[in-house]
């Protein structure tokens, strides 16, 4: 199933999501979540941009081999994370997010992390993240702290893009996928 995104303005994406019980099957929901994504052309997609308030993420940076030599076979579930550390020197890149379209900016981030997470079959991981896939990893736990890459900006970067945010809270925005705006008459 593909569900529409949640755009900028709706309250799930500021809040802190909650985390998963154990014992639930998250298989269909993950490939719902995977399906989503690609339906959307993104790399990463967390589970409140649908609406669920859940600390849950899937990334897939492979179509990004072209840009990053490592992004091969970098496609992953994150149950539950938790990022231990943070490290390296911040660098800059242009992000965007598939629930603020068409607003692409740079953003800093350090260029290191180490994560522990549950995967899709509740198997318990630690591991250390460098270069793009730490990014994307950062970008996307983000909005499980209800952050947005918006959020990284000056103040007034933010006020000149204050318009361009109020239209896409009304879903006054073209987008290839499905969307729920918050103020969508």
């Amino acid at each position: 199933m593909v569900y529409p995104i949640v755009m900028y303005g709706d309250p799930v994406l500021r809040k802190r999501a909650k985390e998963i019980e154990k014992a639930s099957d998250l298989k269909p929901f993950i490939q719902d979540m995977f399906d989503t994504m690609y339906a959307a052309h993104g790399i990463g997609l967390a589970a409140p941009q649908i609406g669920k308030g859940i600390r849950l993420f899937v990334v897939d940076g492979t179509t990004l081999e072209d840009i990053e030599d490592d992004m091969t076979g970098f496609k992953k579930v994150f149950i539950n994370p938790e990022i231990l550390e943070e490290n390296g020197d911040e660098w800059e890149f242009e992000e965007g997010c598939l629930s603020i379209p068409n607003i692409r900016e740079n953003v800093a981030r350090q260029a290191e992390l180490k994560i522990r997470y549950f995967d899709e079959d509740w198997n318990l991981k630690t591991e250390k993240y460098d270069g793009m896939k730490a990014r994307i990893i950062q970008h996307e736990y983000d909005h499980l702290d209800g952050k947005m890459f918006v959020d990284y900006l000056s103040p007034l970067k933010k006020r000149m893009l204050k318009g361009k945010l109020t239209d896409i809270s009304k879903g006054d925005v073209d987008t290839e996928y499905r969307i729920l705006a918050p103020l969508k008459k």
